[in-house]
């Protein structure tokens, strides 16, 4: 495998996701500045984290862990008719699966609502508004994890730039809502209409990529046959791996319940914290176990056990070089980027502060995010859903215990730290779990990239943090711009020094080049 292949699937994505995520943080500015961060924002993210996780765990997480490997096999091994009538089954089946979980949700909002934000109990006021936004968005989880599965479909077929693109239609629809529709919402309640915008961004997402999966022939079709063998094996392996490949995400909605306890504005401190911490993590660590997901089932399928180690030891390499100085701009960054993207209207100088500690602590983890990924996603190309529930399972278990002992003295900080710690640990045993079934795994080639890229990003942080905070500490706008664009600069220079090998993509796409193997 080489890191050109890889590295130019993963520019695609990180292309897209870029672009999502920008519209993502403006959607995010807008909406802060004019619902800020009180009773109808917490109403408003207690009511979206609703049907999310459960996008989290049946669209993106369990689908492709299950849906990939297996859809990839149909494509190497049995003809297209074959691997058409899969699709359509797989696709008749989640729809009608989606469509009786909506009108679940929907007629049992009131009990769903309760379990997710149980400290709003004690408002009712507040805990009626969110199961109204809840019902609302309830079918959002319908359009996208049917968007999830064109994503899978697509990724298979190594189509990497429309799928990552698709989520931009929700964050359009919703400064749309802001900018053209909030106005006709005033007589009523503006935070209901937003809600609509979700549900309408999800079901663009899923039309949106409909073309690319056209073009390339193949369709979606009604086909009902709950007998299909692959279909079988798909529900072996998505019941664990709702799981596994999504601890992330039932960490964080644990962390739900505990900030509906602590002082109001917690829970959207969580929310933004989250969202900022998730930018690296999607255009990077994301994109690349997007890319060796296809690619290790790929390997998998056929048996060449040493392709797919090294794809995942390239796919290491490549998220410590990039997710580890992201990690310590996040750090040391954390306040200004929080005071430039959010405090103004309604947004305060305190909830800066209490949103700026849980993304210092969030960040802690970056790496650990992304590795659980990578590494979960090899376990899945091999068709072993099980040991990653296994260890999923424990890391929550430590993650609830941590978030009842870090809340009290630290807040919202210490709920984001008890997530940081539990996915260290995730990511800590899986690579053990791993290397125990399939042998080396590359560690120390992976280890001396991970000890040059510290010290460069040591070197990177002190002067992000100078230029921050003494520098140009007045200014809102060049204490952000300025330490990260030094900083990049800086980081860059010392992997050129260092030789880094991991940085070879860059160099050679600068000069028009082709990348060696490594």
């Amino acid at each position: 495998m080489r890191i050109g292949t890889i590295a130019k699937y993963t520019g695609s994505v990180s292309f897209a996701t870029s672009i999502s995520r920008i519209l993502g943080y403006i959607r995010d500015m807008l909406v802060a500045q004019v619902f800020g961060a009180g009773f109808a924002a917490d109403a408003f993210y207690a009511a979206y984290r609703i049907p999310n996780l459960l996008r989290r765990l049946l669209g993106e997480g369990a689908l492709s862990a299950s849906y990939v490997p297996v859809f990839t096999e149909y494509l190497t091994l049995e003809k297209k008719e074959e691997t058409q009538k899969f699709l359509n089954a797989v696709f008749t089946t989640f729809f009608l699966i989606l469509t009786l979980l909506t009108i679940f949700g929907i007629v049992f909002a009131p009990q769903i609502t309760t379990l997710f934000a149980w400290g709003f109990q004690i408002k009712p006021d507040k805990l009626e508004l969110t199961i109204s936004l809840t019902r609302i968005m309830f079918p959002y989880l319908l359009f996208i994890c049917l968007a999830a599965l064109l994503l899978g479909t697509l990724n298979s077929l190594h189509v990497f730039l429309i799928p990552a693109l698709a989520p931009a239609n929700l964050s359009i629809a919703e400064i749309f809502f802001i900018f053209v529709v909030y106005t006709y919402f005033h007589p009523l309640n503006p935070i209901k209409g937003l809600a609509v915008a979700v549900l309408v961004g999800g079901l663009l997402q899923f039309l949106f990529q409909l073309p690319a999966l056209f073009k390339r022939g193949w369709k979606l079709g009604w086909h009902f046959d709950l007998t299909h063998p692959g279909l079988r094996r798909i529900s072996l392996l998505m019941l664990p791996a709702m799981l596994g490949f999504s601890v992330e995400q039932i960490n964080t909605f644990v962390d739900t319940i505990c900030a509906s306890f602590l002082r109001e504005g917690s829970i959207t401190a969580l929310y933004y914290s989250n969202r900022l911490m998730q930018l690296p993590l999607a255009i990077f660590g994301i994109a690349i176990a997007t890319v060796s997901l296809p690619l290790m089932s790929k390997s998998a399928t056929e048996k060449n056990i040493s392709e797919l180690k090294q794809t995942l030891s390239l796919s290491l390499r490549m998220m410590v070089f990039i997710i580890f100085p992201a990690m310590i701009g996040l750090m040391t960054l954390s306040a200004p980027i929080i005071r430039l993207l959010f405090e103004r209207g309604k947004f305060d100088s305190l909830a800066t502060h209490s949103t700026a500690n849980a993304l210092f602590y969030y960040s802690l983890g970056l790496f650990a995010y992304s590795g659980v990924k990578i590494v979960a996603s090899a376990f899945y190309s091999l068709k072993d859903t099980k040991t990653p529930v296994k260890i999923a399972v424990l890391c929550m278990s430590l993650n609830i215990v941590l978030n009842l002992l870090l809340m009290g003295p630290m807040g919202v900080g210490g709920l984001a730290l008890a997530t940081a710690i539990s996915s260290i640990v995730n990511l800590t045993l899986l690579i053990i779990f791993l290397r125990q079934r399939i042998g080396v795994l590359g560690l120390t080639r992976i280890f001396k990239t991970l000890q040059q890229t510290v010290f460069a990003c040591l070197l990177m942080g002190v002067t992000c943090y100078y230029l921050a905070y003494h520098i140009f500490r007045d200014s809102k706008f060049f204490s952000v711009i300025i330490p990260i664009t030094s900083g990049i600069t800086v980081y860059f220079l010392l992997a050129y020094i260092l030789k880094i090998e991991e940085s070879k993509p860059l160099w050679a796409f600068l000069r028009l080049e082709e990348v060696s193997e490594l």
